[in-house]
């Protein structure tokens, strides 16, 4: 067990490498987004996009000869099987590394703790769980994925401090100012799939591509719920109709990690009322639509008494230009304790 001071250097590494790997949300799906920090000297590696080098190799190559003896800090398990890329496990070991520090273990079954016993296996000291809750909360997409075989749901939608989403014509373009829509747009970079209703397509004609975001990464896969106008400006898009959990289940076997359910109103609320979602992201707008002709959050069926209103936690508030944004999390989201060490 780590004492005070050096638990207190392993923790400071591990939030450089959390930094590393928030770096790269946008760009390394289906593979997990992975930091990873060499000390002494503060090497840092990232992983990078499909095909590409994992982060314990990217912070090996800028360490060189100063890897041997080192310790290398790892939000993740180091993988040790071949994949696209050779063992990360095998090049800790070649380069002479004497201790490791993890996050949380890789739940793929492919890694499952056997990076850990390789690592010891070869003589090298490994740690597990500096940090492991902010990595767990991290990686809860890819950790969900590879835990239910299903991807993480972000449900998003913009409205005024009443709830409407749109007004009684449909209209909904802009509730929200610039900067919440770039947040939005941030959120599209990280996930691989975004999912509409084909009313939201005729009303609004969204492109659903990702513009406003620092680093745009690569574009999401359009999916509408229902049939798409040839001519939308989301075209080319997948057309989808049945259980949206058949969707989930299509979309996470063809390795999406992530999905954005960008609405409207009613496939809000059947998402929501089938549980789908993991996160809830709402953007609150400076706005007051009034009367009961706009658009709910949420269409259809709701409580019918005060005792059955569904409940969760709020993650977080933020502040964005005169708009708010507000997280929310269902009660029973856990999906990422199964990755913390015992």
């Amino acid at each position: 067990m780590p004492s005070g001071d050096s638990a207190s250097v392993d923790a400071d590494a591990m939030g450089r490498a959390l930094q590393e790997a928030a770096r790269v949300r946008a760009v390394t799906s289906p593979n997990p987004w992975v930091g990873c920090v060499i000390e002494p000297g503060d090497f840092r590696g990232a992983t990078e996009a499909p095909g590409g080098r994992h982060a314990e190799i990217v912070a090996l190559a800028a360490a060189g000869s100063f890897a041997r003896g080192a310790t290398a800090y790892v939000t993740l398990e180091p993988c040790c099987h071949f994949g696209r890329t050779p063992p990360c496990v095998d090049a800790l070991v070649d380069a002479g590394i004497r201790r490791v520090v993890i996050g949380i273990t890789d739940p793929d079954p492919l890694v499952a703790g056997r990076g850990l016993d390789a690592l010891r296996s070869a003589g090298v000291q490994v740690e597990l769980g500096v940090r492991s809750a902010e990595v767990s909360t991290q990686l809860a997409p890819y950790i969900k994925h590879r835990t239910t075989g299903r991807p993480w749901v972000i449900l998003k939608l913009a409205a005024t401090l009443d709830g409407a989403t749109a007004a009684a014509d449909g209209s909904s373009r802009w509730i929200t100012g610039p900067q919440a829509r770039a947040d939005a747009h941030r959120m599209r970079a990280e996930s691989d799939a975004v999912i509409v209703g084909a009313n939201t397509i005729r009303m609004d004609d969204p492109d659903l591509d990702v513009r406003d975001s620092a680093s745009p990464g690569r574009q999401p896969l359009r999916v509408v719920l229902g049939t798409a106008p040839a001519d939308a400006r989301a075209q080319p898009v997948r057309e989808f109709i049945g259980d949206p959990g058949r969707l989930l289940d299509e979309l996470a076997a063809e390795g999406l990690v992530q999905v954005m359910v960008e609405g409207g109103a009613a496939v809000a609320g059947a998402w929501h009322r089938a549980d789908l979602v993991d996160r809830y992201v709402f953007y609150l707008a400076p706005a007051l639509a009034g009367g009961e002709g706009g658009r709910p959050m949420l269409a259809g069926a709701g409580p019918a008494s005060i005792d059955e209103l569904w409940r969760g936690r709020i993650v977080s508030v933020q502040a964005l230009g005169d708009d708010i944004r507000v997280e929310l999390a269902p009660l029973a989201s856990g999906v990422a304790d199964s990755c913390l060490p015992a």
